[in-house]
């Protein structure tokens, strides 16, 4: 199995690469909890004629369970160092919720040079707490509480009968998502271990990308769901798609959060026809 070695810290990160070697690249990071597997609806498919790439966060999937280096720029720099890693250039960086912050936070560390473009699939960029310039944002407090929740008891967390409802919106139509594959993700939630959960929800509490986000100077295509209840499509898709410069925004009717689910066949169409861009 293919694993590099941070260059924060020497932490062994796992990653996938499917597809041809040469050619346009889709590299896929991960939302928190879950590692590529996340993905098995998006990467294999535009592997006829591209190359997808996926990391798993330092904490999660298969990489290294470690303590440190889970704030944002440090999951940047792991980013960034699969690039280099692979000396991948032209790339399409495609993130789902917290890895929306990590690609806009790798950008601003480390430039564009071999990105070319930016998916942002239900995105908690630019943030969603409460801030200054963000003042409909939630309460740090009140979210923390809910960290601290988890932290008690993950697996009643990644279980919670409601929160699986609101995730994939099950209760709105067309989302059919059977039983077993619920369980399944959930399951996988649990695979990122303790400390991991509790340092990214807590780093997701501090993300304020808004300012980073105005600064890209390449296309930004921003997929949201109506129903996202994890990342509302006001606080951040529709924020992200109004800050960034060159952004289009694709909204999703009746999705929630695991819109990469529900909603699998159109997300993996846009992904492939931005990727012709």
């Amino acid at each position: 199995m293919p694993y590099f070695a941070s260059s924060v810290d020497g932490t062994q990160l796992h990653y996938a690469d499917y597809g041809p070697a040469d050619g346009p690249v889709a590299v896929f990071v991960n939302s928190a909890y879950l590692g590529t597997e996340m993905w098995e609806f998006q990467m294999p498919p535009p592997a006829a004629g591209y190359r997808c790439v996926g990391l798993d966060r330092r904490g999660h999937g298969r990489s290294d369970d470690v303590w440190g280096g889970y704030d944002l720029d440090s999951l940047a720099d792991d980013v960034y160092g699969l690039l280099d890693h692979l000396d991948l250039r032209e790339v399409t960086l495609i993130g789902h919720s917290v890895g929306s912050a990590e690609i806009v936070r790798c950008l601003t560390r480390h430039g564009t040079g071999r990105v070319t473009r930016v998916a942002l699939v239900a995105g908690i960029a630019p943030g969603v707490a409460r801030t200054a310039d963000h003042p409909d944002g939630w309460d740090p407090a009140v979210m923390r509480a809910g960290n601290a929740a988890c932290r008690l008891d993950r697996a009643a967390f990644f279980n919670d009968p409601d929160a699986l409802r609101d995730f994939f919106a099950l209760h709105r139509p067309g989302n059919d998502v059977s039983p077993a594959y619920v369980r399944y993700l959930s399951d996988r939630c649990l695979v990122s271990t303790a400390r991991a959960t509790g340092a990214v929800q807590e780093t997701a509490v501090t993300v304020d990308v808004a300012r980073e986000l105005a600064g890209l100077d390449l296309p930004v295509l921003v997929l949201h769901g109506t129903h996202d209840v994890s990342a509302p499509l006001e606080m951040t898709g529709r924020r992200a798609a109004e800050i960034a410069p060159d952004a289009t925004l694709k909204v999703y009717e009746n999705a929630g959060h695991g819109l990469f689910i529900t909603h699998a066949d159109q997300l993996t169409a846009d992904l492939r026809e931005f990727m012709k861009r």
